[in-house]
């Protein structure tokens, strides 16, 4: 009975550790999967984690974005994820996000690029700076 329990515990550690979830960033020390630049900014970082749970992350959005569409690897994917910009350092469901580009918010490779979780906080960011608002997919179209 008690080898029973044993293999029991032992596969359950083994079901957990085995979990595909995203990994925080280490800001200051991850580099960027596309550009290899140092990942320092909370308000436009972003990751993808694959279906075999490995994370990579991204210094900016525009990079996480032209590297989805460079390989066409989205399907491989178990989360995408981009900084929400109204809340630094908060990542969020990148399919779900609102985008808005305008040149009176710089992201750090240039593209003016900054995602937010909610819609009504991408608009009125958009009142305050201008620019325009994309969803997923018309974001992955501008930035093929």
């Amino acid at each position: 009975m008690k080898k029973i329990s044993i293999i029991i515990i032992l596969f359950g550690l083994l079901l957990l550790s085995c979990t595909v979830k995203p990994q925080p960033i280490d800001y200051v020390s991850d580099h960027c999967n596309f550009c290899d630049m140092t990942v320092v900014d909370k308000t436009h970082a972003a990751e993808y984690t694959t279906k075999k749970g490995k994370s990579y992350p991204f210094d900016a959005i525009e990079c996480l974005v032209r590297k989805i569409n460079r390989e066409n690897n989205e399907d491989k994917m178990a989360y995408i994820l981009v900084a929400d910009y109204a809340n630094p350092g908060e990542l969020t469901n990148a399919k779900e996000a609102y985008y808005l580009i305008t040149k009176k918010i710089k992201s750090p490779m240039g593209a003016n690029l900054s995602a937010f979780k909610s819609e009504d906080k991408a608009k009125k960011t958009q009142e305050e700076f201008g620019g325009e608002i994309y969803n997923w997919n018309e974001i992955k179209s501008k930035f093929q």
